[in-house]
Formats: structure tokens, C-alpha cells, sequence
């Protein structure tokens, strides 16, 4: 009994040590392939998307998927990817605007959407929700003379910034990916991006040193569905354009994931055993498994610490 504890506790400290490295920058910096796989897409309108990447390969990581709304007054930017890639986010922006970065917003605090937030002028104002902040000054990235990077302006439920065609609409729904996820909406295209609330079709992260949860993340996502409307694409984390259906069916999926994890664990399964035995591929053909077991190991530990 006493070896499975052991067990059971190196396997859970080496999936947060995966979930962990998965949002740092590569030691050598930007890499050619991933410069070279980082692209600026016309979204709609005056909003634009530089291309992110998943975590593996890690040659091409880059960060999350970086929003561009092109303002009257400046340039909006939603997540500033991995550290080093702030002059390569200004290039991609150079080719479809001269006006200046006035406003960073980071959807969370991990470091592959906050990481290069030090490499623009510290007079750019920086917006997160009020969570994200607070994880923020956590990181060594923000210590000492950084922590002029960190978010200038926070929320706690609903942020309007700018008006008419400019407007930006920030909303926070309640715990999921970590305690601070923004929900970023504009309006006059009808776009909204999520962070990494909807990053994949997979099981999501889940990082519980943040303040993420696993059993919260279907009724947090649930909440957006109900109060964001005149919507119908969305920029997600780390993947390409996603429509609102898809949101809706990423919903039914966290239903369906964590009821299946809870199973499971009343049944006495084993991480690795939930793992396998969990296939919801019939009903969900175009995901992948890919990032169950940490997120399995995730809602285990949570259904832990709610036991008496």
C-alpha cells in the first residue's frame, strides 16, 4: 500500500511537472521553424490573429494564439506568447498597421501568454482579471524591476474598454483552466477569445496551483455560452479558428470527461487505469486523448482534497 502512495505521488508531481514546462519558453529562445510557422491572419474586420502553437513539437512552440485589434487610438493585443517573442508579434503587426501597442490583455498568467508582456514599453497598459494578477506576481518573471509588466488595470467580473467599433467587452465566468481566465469580446466582429478555456479538442489543462478546476470547468464554460451572445467565432489558445457550435460541443465534452473521471474514481481506478479506460472517441471524433492522463490526475487530486 505504503509503495502505490509513493507511486501515485511521483506520477501526480511528474504531471505537474509536464503541465508546468509546457508554458515555458524553450531554453534557446525563438526558434527558425517557429518564426517561420508564426503567421498573421485577418480574423475579421480590424482583428487579426498571430498564430500560437501547441506545446509539442517544442521546436515550433511559440505561446498561445495572440489576438490584434487594430483601434482608432492603437493597437489592442490579447497574450504576449512565450518570452523572446515580442519583436516577432510587432513584425507580424507591422505588415498590417503602423499604429502603436497601447493595451496588452492577458487571458491568464501563464508565461506562454504573458511571457513577453517585459519586451513592450512599460507605458503599454496591461489588463487582466484580478486573479491573474495575483498568480502573476508569483512568477520570477515579474519579480524586481518586471513587475512593471505586470497588469496595470484588473476586474473581478465584467471590464468594458473603449466604445462603438472599438469596444472590448472582458469577462470572467468563474474557475476552469486557472482562477483568472478572461473571456476577451468584440462586439463589432462578433469575436470572442477564450485563452486556454478552449485551447484544443483534448482534455484541457488544468492547473490547480492556479486556482484551476477540473469539476467547475463544464459550468465556467456553461456560463459563457449563457451570457455572451452575437457571437460566432472565436480565437482559442492554441489552435486555429473555432466556430461558437464548437464551443457548445467543448462543453458537452468537459460534462462528459469529468463525469467519466468521477466514475472511475469512485470505482477505485487508478489514474493510469481512469486513463485508459476513458473513450469518449465515438461521440467526439475529432479529439484527441493526448492530454488526458494530466488532466485525469488533475480532477483526482481535486476530488482529494474535497474528502473529509
Amino acid at each position: 500500500m505504503r509503495r502505490g502512495v509513493v507511486l501515485g505521488t511521483i506520477v501526480g508531481a511528474g504531471m505537474v511537472s509536464i503541465a508546468v514546462t509546457a508554458y515555458q519558453a524553450p531554453a534557446q529562445g525563438p526558434s527558425p521553424l517557429a518564426i517561420e510557422a508564426t503567421r498573421i491572419e485577418k480574423v475579421r474586420g480590424n482583428l487579426y490573429m498571430v498564430t500560437g502553437s501547441t506545446p509539442m513539437p517544442r521546436e515550433t512552440f511559440s505561446g498561445g494564439n495572440t489576438g490584434v485589434f487594430v483601434t482608432g487610438n492603437g493597437v489592442i493585443i490579447v497574450d504576449t506568447k512565450l518570452a523572446g517573442w515580442g519583436q516577432v508579434i510587432l513584425d507580424r503587426i507591422k505588415t498590417v498597421t503602423d499604429k502603436p501597442v497601447t493595451m496588452i490583455i492577458n487571458t491568464h498568467t501563464h508565461g506562454d501568454h504573458t511571457g513577453s508582456n517585459p519586451m513592450f514599453p512599460p507605458t503599454v497598459d496591461i489588463v487582466a482579471h484580478e486573479n491573474t494578477k495575483a498568480n502573476m506576481t508569483k512568477m520570477d518573471a515579474f519579480k524586481g524591476d518586471n513587475a512593471r509588466f505586470l497588469p496595470k488595470r484588473t476586474y473581478t467580473d465584467k471590464l468594458t474598454i473603449g466604445s462603438g467599433e472599438d469596444r472590448v467587452e472582458l469577462y470572467y465566468f468563474g474557475r476552469g483552466h486557472t482562477n483568472g481566465d478572461a473571456w476577451i469580446v468584440f462586439p463589432s466582429v462578433r469575436v470572442m477569445q477564450t485563452g486556454d478555456m478552449f485551447a484544443w479538442k483534448d482534455a484541457p489543462g488544468i492547473d490547480r496551483s492556479s486556482g484551476g478546476s477540473g469539476l467547475d470547468y463544464a459550468a465556467t464554460v456553461g456560463r459563457a455560452l449563457a451570457t455572451v451572445h452575437d457571437v460566432d467565432a472565436l480565437i482559442v489558445g492554441h489552435s486555429p479558428l473555432r466556430t461558437l457550435a464548437e464551443l457548445e460541443e467543448y462543453q458537452q465534452f468537459m460534462t462528459d470527461f469529468v463525469n467519466a473521471v468521477k466514475a472511475a474514481q469512485q470505482t477505485g481506478k487508478s489514474v493510469e487505469e481512469a486513463t485508459a479506460s476513458i473513450d469518449l472517441g465515438a461521440k467526439y471524433k475529432d479529439y484527441t486523448k493526448e492530454r488526458y492522463q494530466a488532466a485525469v490526475q488533475a480532477i483526482y487530486d481535486e476530488l482529494k482534497s474535497q474528502t473529509p
